[in-house]
């Protein structure tokens, strides 16, 4: 088999390996309604100092005279998802942060006054995104059916409880090879391409097909000229995609020494500060894409945007049955192996951030947050070398909830109290990752991207990263020393692969044949 082969192959196990389920809040929760007059009347608890802080920090994020119907929406359902109820108090605080009542109902209003107006569909919500491109937004059957898809519900105690149970049966079952094997579409991720397939109104966003298909449109409409931008940045940055796998590593490493430690040594202050030092490569990597992808967008011909406008955002059914691998081309000799992944990310993201909005570039997954554990890996590796595989959208809030199960009541509190620990860092990880995006958009729209702005607001989101990432290694090394046969053996049945075998690492999803060789990691122990 010829290098090219070798290549192509490799490359629908890899850029395939970026359909991953995000676990679901459960579906039945009644939606928020606007707090009405007599509402406000009912209910004379006081809010707490923290209730009230809460309150300001959702507001913070919005303009009280520039407000449209999906932020309104969006605000109460981020009241709904704390658990802040209407009443005096909670009214008093949001007309001090500056915003309408009045007006906020009149933006958002309860589903039956929606009716009444012949609103025959249930509201918007923060999930659907806004609604300003019609042509390119989401189908009907995707806002319908899948609404339950937003940063509200990646970040509630929920979804965020069971991924790193989830999480933690990975780690504790699995190795360091596992651990390494992570999705190349988990970095640079602020082009919407998650919240696109998460939406996908065919159901197919967890399915390889998904990307090689909205790839294949892209490359088959753009012409040679545009088409080399993204070979030219690809022969860029592929090698520097591959140094970002491998800086994960020693991290990954010093997280395994910690589990099978007899007492705790890692040293968190350390941990924030080096997630933090690759995350703002991360950042680099993506200020560069979004710099190509806007010279891309600049270029268009009216044509390619009708054809790029028939294709809707967030519906597989909209889109031809194309696929343009076998068009890959052979990387220039010295070219890393990353090549034709990076070309084909490209493709397929550059249409998710060109036909989406800031809000779906913001959305993250549950899993997001915490990647060096395993779970990709133990949810994913069935799907491997499979073409047309859908993966299980329950997987993880059923066995993360199972693992929680077999522990005794101490070891459940080490894992549980991680979702309170880590609320603030949470929050302000959507605060950053919505500056990050907004900063990216200005190339979109032709104008000039702060390039020192990005790298230092990346950097800070690493270390909130490595913050909570922190808090997950310690919580599974504690849990891990308490640990019984007994539990051991229904955990490794939990983990469900007899039969698989992790490599010694891989660079995302694409097997080494041996680890790599890494630096000693005592800078991530002990008293700094």
């Amino acid at each position: 088999m010829n290098r090219l082969a070798v290549i192509i192959a490799g490359l629908s196990v890899a850029v395939g390996m970026r359909a991953f389920a995000q676990e679901r809040e459960d579906p039945g929760m009644n939606e928020m309604r606007p707090p009405r007059r007599e509402q406000l009347a009912q209910d004379t608890t006081p809010l707490t100092q923290a209730q009230t802080t809460q309150v300001k920090a959702i507001l913070s994020k919005y303009d009280p005279n520039a407000l449209t119907a999906d932020q309104a929406q969006a605000i109460h359902e981020a009241f709904r998802q704390v658990g802040l109820r209407a009443g005096p108090a909670m009214a008093e605080t949001i007309r001090a942060a500056g915003f309408d009542l009045d007006k906020l109902r009149q933006l958002a209003p309860p589903p039956d006054r929606q009716r009444g107006e012949g609103e025959n569909r249930r509201p918007r919500q923060v999930g659907d995104g806004p609604p300003e491109r019609p042509d390119t937004g989401r189908s009907e059957q995707s806002r319908q059916g899948h609404g339950q898809y937003s940063l509200d519900q990646a970040v509630s105690d929920r979804a965020q409880l069971h991924t790193i149970a989830f999480s933690g049966l990975a780690f504790i079952t699995g190795d360091f090879g596992a651990s390494t094997f992570m999705p190349p579409g988990k970095v640079c991720d602020y082009f919407g391409f998650q919240y696109m397939r998460d939406i996908d109104a065919a159901a197919k966003g967890h399915n390889p097909m998904f990307l090689n298909r909205v790839a294949g449109n892209v490359l088959h409409i753009l012409n040679d000229s545009q088409r080399k931008l993204f070979e030219d940045l690809a022969t860029e940055q592929a090698g520097q995609f591959e140094q970002l796998a491998l800086k994960r590593m020693p991290l990954i490493k010093a997280f395994h020494r910690e589990l099978e430690a007899k007492a705790p040594g890692l040293n968190r202050e350390a941990v924030t500060r080096y997630v933090g030092d690759f995350f703002a490569f991360d950042a680099e990597l993506s200020y560069r894409r979004a710099e190509v992808f806007g010279k891309v967008a600049a270029s268009l011909t009216p044509e390619q945007k009708v054809y790029l406008g028939k294709m809707k955002f967030g519906d597989f059914n909209t889109w031809p049955a194309l696929d343009e691998r076998d068009k890959l081309k052979r990387p220039a000799p010295g070219t890393s192996r990353f090549f034709n992944v990076a070309y084909m990310t490209y493709a397929s993201e550059f249409f998710s951030w060109y036909a989406g909005t800031v809000e779906a570039d913001v959305y993250f997954c549950p899993e997001r947050h915490g990647t060096y554990f395993g779970g990709f890996y133990m949810k994913d590796m069935p799907a491997m070398g499979k073409r047309d595989y859908d993966i299980s959208t329950s997987v993880t809030g059923d066995s993360g909830e199972n693992f929680l199960k077999l522990l005794t009541d101490e070891q459940r509190a080490s894992i549980t109290s991680i979702i309170e620990r880590q609320r603030k860092a949470m929050a302000e990880i959507i605060d950053t990752r919505r500056a990050v995006s907004v900063e990216l958009r200005k190339s979109l729209a032709g104008g000039m991207v702060d390039r020192a702005k990005v790298l230092a607001l990346g950097r800070r989101y690493g270390e909130l990263d490595g913050e909570v990432s922190w808090m997950y290694a310690t919580a599974f090394a504690k849990v891990n020393r308490t640990l019984t046969a007994e539990q051991r053996a229904a955990m490794l049945k939990l983990r469900n692969l007899d039969g698989y075998r992790s490599a010694p690492a891989y660079l995302y999803s694409q097997p080494m044949t041996e680890a790599p060789n890494l630096p000693d990691t005592d800078f991530l122990f002990g008293v700094k």
